[in-house]
């Protein structure tokens, strides 16, 4: 039985800068052109490292996707504690480079069995999350009956999220302004208008500088449409 390999420590700089650097590739190329050689190139750092950190390509595919999957629940969870959760989560569901991201992992999940269960168990925990969500604009608001329970709601906004970024980032936008003013028109219905903050000014240049590649113009259907709903 081969001994057990030494892995470098969970918090070393340098495994952070590995994962960024596979993210980045993810997002730029696809996950087909993740190779260790790839990843220590565009990280700095010699090829040997990305197996010291990482026991196999997997693993730090893995590694990948539950820091983007955290963040995302960190992202949820400040949408729950804001005033206006629901425009947030919506914020949130039509990130691009976000979409680009999660295409590209679910694609792998179909050849790597470790990943697909982890986006399962992830996925639980974001639709309750969702779920929570729409329970607290709900109760905060009462604008909706409760014919249609709070995880639907969830399922319908966030699909549709999904499919657009989806439609985006193939360059297919037929329906999209017409969808998102209708989302749009049901949030200001339960929320009002949104408030801009410095930190939906700074995830907006992100989305423009993240869709650029794929879908020119992107940044003139993510942001709320007020010129064409008010």
């Amino acid at each position: 039985m081969a001994s057990a390999r030494r892995i470098g420590a969970a918090d070393a700089k340098n495994r952070g800068v590995l994962i960024d650097a596979a993210e980045q590739l993810i997002v730029d190329e696809g996950y087909a052109a993740v190779t260790s050689r790839r990843v220590a190139e565009k990280a700095g750092l010699k090829p040997q490292l990305v197996h010291y950190y990482f026991r196999t390509m997997d693993d730090l595919f893995l590694e990948v996707f539950r820091r983007y999957a955290d963040q995302g629940m960190a992202a949820h969870q400040r949408a729950l504690e804001s005033p206006q959760p629901l425009w947030a989560l919506w914020r949130f569901g039509i990130n691009p480079a976000a979409s680009r991201l999660t295409m590209e992992m679910a694609a792998l999940a179909n050849h790597r069995k470790a990943l697909r269960a982890e986006i399962s168990r992830y996925a639980e925990l974001f639709r309750e999350q969702q779920r929570e969500v729409f329970v607290t604009a709900l109760e905060r608001h009462e604008v909706l009956s409760d014919e249609v329970p709070p995880v639907v709601w969830s399922i319908l906004m966030t699909g549709l999220s999904t499919v657009l970024m989806m439609g985006e980032a193939l360059g297919v936008t037929a329906g999209h302004t017409e969808a998102l003013e209708l989302v749009e028109r049901y949030l200001r219905l339960m929320e009002g208008d949104p408030v801009s903050t410095d930190e939906d000014g700074e995830a907006h240049q992100r989305r423009i500088e993240h869709s650029a590649p794929l879908a020119p113009e992107l940044d003139a259907t993510t942001t709320p449409s007020t010129a064409s709903t008010q």
